[in-house]
């Protein structure tokens, strides 16, 4: 049997996938999908809408149909279905990838574009890298970078918040506190699958008027409390649960290990932790989606770096957990249960 031959077709294909990525977030960012959700549009019609110059709009509009984004007939341009479901502004379910992908044009694309730099210093890319002050510390100290990242943490946890609320065995458990909650979903999806919950928010004070307002906004205000504090320092909340959402890839192995211990005190016996991130497979081959996520927290974050489960796992034992178990979520999602 003759083996293909070498190509580049799979080389180019990365290569420059920036391209069309780049396209996309344009078209987020410049609200193309929000335009033709108020109303479908001819080329020279919606140029004008977005105040675009004409050398490229119809080039860049006929882009987003070809990637399947955007529809075209007779000359009119309109919302293909998950692109008028999840990347028009006016619509809650943005939150779910609009905000992330906008979060991706706005900082993580310039990060990225350092990478090499990254790997050769070791030293992180994003806003103010050359400040002594932490990353966290930059961008909260800008309101609306604020509500960006913390409506962007939603968008890219959703899915996987959405299954820990229907997998784990809540029944048995009376409250959650959620470690690093940003907007809340984690706690917000938990709550609205299991009535008999009651949950406890906890994060950085500039995240309680973003983390209250999706709160109302889902009906939880009255079972779902936010608390200020740092998880590193401060007492923990009593919970029967403590979960960490996307948060343990935020730091070195030291504070790691450290995040577990204190959940391991500060749980009653019986109670559990969930550690959940894009998990790198165990033989460290197959999970893109991890490994890339690693490089994320390379550019993005002083010490951040990403995991196997077989890591957490140990981890958890150190900490006193008697019990563990790693659990496929979605896509490159997975959590890390351990029971005390």
């Amino acid at each position: 049997m003759t083996e293909n031959p070498p190509s580049p077709e799979r080389i180019m294909d990365v290569g420059m996938g920036f391209q069309p990525s780049m396209a996309l977030l344009a078209a987020v960012e410049l609200d193309v999908f929000t335009e033709l959700a108020r109303r479908p549009a001819g080329a020279d019609e919606l140029r004008d809408r977005l105040g675009l110059h004409p050398r490229g709009a119809r080039d860049f509009f006929d882009t987003l149909v070809a990637l399947g984004f955007l529809l075209r007939q007779e000359g009119v341009y309109r919302n293909a279905p998950d692109a008028d479901a999840y990347l028009d502004r006016a619509k809650p379910s943005f939150v779910h990838s609009g905000s992330l992908l906008e979060m991706a044009g706005d900082r993580l694309y310039g990060f990225w574009g350092n990478l090499a730099e990254a790997l050769r210093t070791g030293k992180r890319q994003s806003e103010d890298a050359d400040r002594e002050h932490s990353n966290y510390e930059a961008m909260y100290a800008d309101s609306e970078r604020v509500r960006k990242f913390l409506t962007s943490m939603t968008g890219v946890s959703h899915a996987a918040n959405v299954e820990i609320a229907r997998r784990f065995p809540w029944s048995s458990y009376g409250s959650v506190a959620d470690l690093g909650t940003a907007q809340g979903d984690l706690a917000v999806q938990i709550l609205l699958a299991n009535p008999h919950m009651r949950g406890i928010g906890l994060d950085l004070p500039v995240a309680a008027e973003v983390f209250r307002a999706y709160v109302a906004e889902n009906g939880l205000s009255d079972r779902l409390e936010f608390t200020a504090g740092d998880f590193f320092v401060d007492h923990l909340p009593p919970a029967d649960v403590y979960t960490f959402g996307h948060v343990l890839h935020n730091w070195d192995l030291e504070k790691k290990r450290l995040l577990l211990r204190r959940a391991h005190r500060a749980l009653p016996e019986g109670g559990a932790v969930i550690c959940y991130d894009a998990v790198i497979d165990d033989d460290r081959s197959r999970n893109v989606g991890g490994l890339l996520m690693s490089l994320n927290m390379l550019t993005a974050t002083e010490e951040g770096v990403n995991y196997t489960a077989a890591d957490c796992r140990e981890w958890m034992r150190e900490a006193g957990f008697t019990e563990t178990r790693a659990e496929h979520l979605t896509g490159p999602d997975s959590m890390i249960v351990g029971i005390k």
